[in-house]
This record gives structure tokens, sequence and C-alpha cells, in this order.
């Protein structure tokens, strides 16, 4: 069973970047599918990005797609996602999601099997 962890959010002005990661300290995420999700206040969560467990396929939610990446450490043991020319409705709880089916992430997320707590991201404008 996983224990995913998210770490890096913070307060930023507008047009700034954020790195986040993800991490679950007992065991490699390499063979896991991992999304990252945003619930942003007031608003029903939505996914944001997804990456394969081996081969390097991603997705990503339109609005994000030229500002956002996702990206795995050689290890494969952290799962980053980069965020550059932040807005202020980027703001949200950012969460990290596993599951083993790639499927599963990129249709939305609902039925991801393992879930961190969340890191709070505010982007001031």
């Amino acid at each position: 069973q996983l224990q995913l962890a998210e770490s890096g959010g913070g307060l930023v002005q507008a047009g700034g970047s954020l790195r986040l990661s993800c991490v679950d300290s007992r065991t490699a995420l390499s063979n896991y599918v991992i999304g990252w999700f945003r619930q942003a206040p007031g608003k029903e969560r939505e996914g944001l990005s997804c990456i394969s467990g081996r081969t390097p396929i991603t997705t990503y939610k339109d609005s994000v797609k030229d500002r956002f990446t996702i990206s795995r450490d050689n290890a494969g043991n952290t799962v980053y996602l980069q965020m550059n020319s932040l807005k202020p409705e980027d703001t949200g709880v950012y969460y990290c999601a596993a599951t083993h089916r790639f499927s599963v992430c990129a249709q939305g997320g609902d039925d991801m099997d393992y879930w961190g707590k969340g890191t709070l991201v505010t982007v001031s404008s």
C-alpha cells in the first residue's frame, strides 16, 4: 500500500514557478501511473497531468499543457510537476495519486488507488 506525500507548494506571484514533488518513502513509484490533480477553492477536483509507469507517456489538461511539465527522476522514485507561468486561477490544493491503469488517470482520476494529502499552492495577482 502506497503512502504518497506531496511537497513543494507555497505562495508565489503570478508568472512565477513552483516544482511539486510526489514520493513514497518506502516504495518506488516506477511501477505506477502517477497523476497530479488540483482542487481550487469552491470547485471540484480536476485532473491536470498523468505519467505512465515505464514508457514516457504523458497527458495534460488543456489549460496547463503549455505551462506544466510532469516527469520522473531517473530512479522513478519521485514524480515532479514543474509549474511555470503560474496564474491566480492555478491556486488550489494539489494532490498526487497512483494507479496501475493509465486510462483511469487519463479519464479524470476518479478511481485512482492511492492519494496523497495534498500541498497548497497560492498564486497572488
